[in-house]
């Protein structure tokens, strides 16, 4: 989904209760609760991965065990792709859902493909603080038919989890503060719901202030 507001705490975000993430809260079918929202199906990932785009469901196989159970997948509409219309249609406070954003950053003739997160009332800051950390001459959002095709995933539905491990994975400090952050899911239907403290620990992932205006 999309970007920013102030984080709803600190406390530990991976386990923050045990009915959240315990395996005694899922059914049978793998069908858990979600931390937020009004959702027909709530899954955990690792467990429904046929629903997610390839490198989407690769990543969580390699993943740490305990941080992938912790992510949950939840059916939702792809006709549904605004964020306020979203955000009502599956009552979703947007200060916890998320945009992930990829960047084409160039210097000396070369272009460095990266990804930005950010909380959904913000704007990732492409010009200065993405250019600024890679040290690009110029940085703007990529085509849609190259973030596509690099990624492996569906555009409008693009996540931080799975990304190629050779970008730059950058993370406003708020999007990694929040405990629970609504995600992409690397494809259009569905969604991703995961502490914020996961997405810090995504492979290549940094933490950065200021990230967002």
């Amino acid at each position: 989904m999309n970007e920013h507001a102030s984080p709803a705490g600190t406390a530990d975000p991976v386990t923050p209760d045990s009915s959240a993430t315990s395996g005694s809260s899922g059914s049978s079918d793998g069908r858990v609760t979600a931390p937020f929202g009004n959702f027909p199906d709530v899954r955990r990932a690792v467990d429904c991965v046929a629903e997610l785009a390839g490198p989407v469901a690769a990543l969580l196989k390699e993943w740490d065990a305990e941080l992938a159970r912790a992510v949950r997948y939840v059916d939702t509409d792809p006709e549904l792709a605004d964020t306020a219309v979203f955000c009502a249609a599956y009552q979703v406070p947007v200060e916890a859902s998320a945009n992930c954003v990829v960047v084409a950053a160039k210097r000396g003739g070369e272009t460095t493909l990266a990804a930005g997160v950010v909380l959904a009332t913000t704007r990732l800051d492409v010009n200065k603080a993405v250019r600024g950390h890679l040290g690009a001459r110029k940085a703007s959002f990529a085509p849609m038919d190259t973030a596509v095709g690099e990624s492996g995933m569906e555009y409008g539905g693009i996540t931080p989890v799975g990304l190629p491990a050779h970008w730059p994975l950058l993370i406003d400090a708020a999007v990694a503060a929040t405990p629970w952050v609504l995600i992409g899911s690397g494809r259009r239907r569905g969604k991703l719901i995961l502490p914020g403290a996961a997405l810090a620990a995504l492979p290549g992932a940094q933490v950065l202030d200021g990230l967002a205006t």
